[in-house]
C-alpha cells in the first residue's frame, strides 16, 4: 500500500447496505482510497469502534444561541459561529446548513442585519479556514411576514444558500393546528396575559390570509432562478402537499400528520423529520411522531434542528428500536439521504472516490459517544 494513504484501522465500517470489519484508507486529496478487510497494516486504531460517514446537517437553527446567548445580548459574529461549529463537529456533523431567519414578526428580537451578519460571519469563517464543518446557508422564509421578500433580497448574490424552507407559523394551521398548542407555547415564550394572547392570534391570522400564498409563489420562483432547492414546512394536508410539488418542492421538513409526510413521500419528496422528536419519543408540539413515519417508511432524512448531539443518537436509536430498520438503513437518514436531496454527490457513503469525511463512534448503552470527526481527512474534533 502506497505510503502516502492515511489508514484508518481494526473498525467497524457502517456501508451503504451491511456493517464490515476492516479498515479504510484516505489518499493526499482527502478523499477515500480502499475498504478492506481486516489487515496488520500501521494506522489509525478505531479499537472496534464504529466508522461511519460524517452527518449532513440540514436544518439546525442553533447558532441564533450562540449570537443572542441572553436578552438584549449579541456575542461578536466570528466567535459565535466559532462557538456554534465546534458544537456541531464535536456531535459528528461535517456538513451543516445553518438556518437563518428570513420574514420577522413585529416582536421579533433579532433583525435582518443580525442575519446578515451571521452570514457573513459564516462565510469569513469558511474563507479564513477558521471552521471545522463545511458550512452552507438556510433561510428560513416565514411566508405570512410583510418584509420576507424584501429580506430575501439581502441575500440574492450570497453563493452560501442552497436551501431555502417556506414556513407559514400562523395559528390554527399546520403546526399549530391547536390553538391551544400555540397558547401554550407562545404564552410560555412571551409571558403574555389570555387576553394579549388573543389578540396577537387574531393579529397573526389576519396578516397571514392576504400574505401568505402570494409570497410563497413569488420566493419559490426566486428560488428556482437561483437554482436553489426548496422545502416544505409543517405541511399537515393532502392540499399542502399538492401545492409544494406544484412550486417545486424537494424536501418536506417536518409534516406534521402521516398523510401528508406519505404524499410527500410517494410525491418523491424527502421527507425530513427532527431527530429531537426520535430521542423524546414524540413531538413536542403534540404532532405524529418521527419513529410513527419511519416505521410506516416515510422517513428519509433526520436533522438535528435545536440539538446537534441528537442527531447521532436518533439514528442509533431507530436502529435498535425499530425492527425493519437496521443500522446502515438509520445511518442513512443522517447521512447519504440528506446529502443526495440537497445534490451533494460527493459525500455521504464511505465509498472510494468519495470525501473522507469520517466519525468514530463508540457505543456505550444506548447513547453514542463521538470519539473522532475526520473532514477530508483531516481531523477537526
Amino acid at each position: 500500500m502506497s505510503t502516502h494513504l492515511k489508514v484508518f484501522k481494526n473498525a467497524r465500517l457502517i456501508l451503504a447496505d451491511e456493517v464490515i470489519d476492516g479498515s479504510l484508507s484516505v489518499n493526499s486529496s482527502g478523499a477515500i482510497e480502499a475498504i478492506e478487510t481486516p489487515s496488520n497494516i500501521e494506522g489509525h486504531d478505531c479499537e472496534g469502534d464504529f466508522l461511519l460517514p460524517g452527518l449532513v446537517e440540514l436544518h439546525t437553527d442553533h447558532l441564533e444561541t450562540h449570537y443572542a446567548p441572553r436578552p438584549k445580548v449579541r456575542w461578536n459574529t466570528v466567535s459565535a459561529v466559532q462557538a456554534h461549529d465546534a458544537q456541531i463537529a464535536c456531535a459528528g456533523i461535517t456538513t451543516v446548513f445553518d438556518a437563518l431567519r428570513v420574514g420577522m414578526d413585529e416582536d421579533a428580537d433579532l433583525s435582518y442585519a443580525d442575519m446578515r451578519a451571521l452570514a457573513d460571519a459564516i462565510e469569513t469563517g469558511q474563507r479564513e479556514h477558521r471552521l471545522r464543518a463545511d458550512h452552507f446557508i438556510h433561510l428560513r422564509c416565514e411566508v405570512s411576514a410583510p418584509d420576507v421578500l424584501g429580506a430575501f433580497e439581502v441575500f440574492q448574490d450570497d453563493k452560501s444558500i442552497r436551501l431555502i424552507s417556506l414556513m407559514d407559523h400562523t395559528p390554527g394551521q399546520r403546526q399549530f393546528v391547536s390553538l391551544d398548542s400555540y397558547k401554550i407555547y407562545y404564552q410560555g415564550k412571551k409571558g403574555f396575559t389570555d387576553a394579549e394572547m388573543d389578540e396577537f392570534i387574531r393579529r397573526r391570522q389576519a396578516r397571514a390570509g392576504g400574505l401568505a400564498p402570494d409570497n410563497r409563489r413569488k420566493l419559490s420562483a426566486l428560488a428556482q432562478d437561483r437554482g436553489i432547492a426548496i422545502a416544505s414546512h409543517d405541511d399537515a394536508t393532502i392540499d399542502h402537499v399538492e401545492e409544494a410539488i406544484g412550486l417545486g418542492t424537494k424536501i418536506a421538513e417536518f409534516p406534521t400528520t402521516i398523510e401528508a409526510a406519505k404524499a410527500s413521500h410517494e410525491a418523491g419528496m424527502a421527507v425530513l423529520m427532527g431527530a429531537p422528536n426520535v430521542v423524546r419519543g414524540g413531538s413536542h408540539s403534540g404532532n405524529v411522531s418521527a419513529k410513527e413515519l419511519a416505521e410506516a417508511g416515510h422517513l428519509d432524512v433526520l436533522s438535528s434542528d435545536y440539538v446537534p448531539a441528537s442527531l447521532i443518537q436518533a439514528a442509533f436509536q431507530l436502529a435498535d428500536e425499530i425492527e425493519t430498520i437496521d443500522l446502515p438503513r438509520a445511518v442513512a437518514t443522517v447521512t447519504s439521504s440528506p446529502a443526495r436531496a440537497i445534490g451533494l454527490t460527493d459525500r455521504g457513503t464511505l465509498s472510494p472516490g468519495l470525501r473522507a469525511d469520517l466519525i468514530q463512534v463508540k457505543l456505550v448503552g444506548s447513547v453514542p459517544i463521538v470519539r473522532g470527526v475526520w473532514r477530508e481527512g483531516r481531523r477537526v474534533a
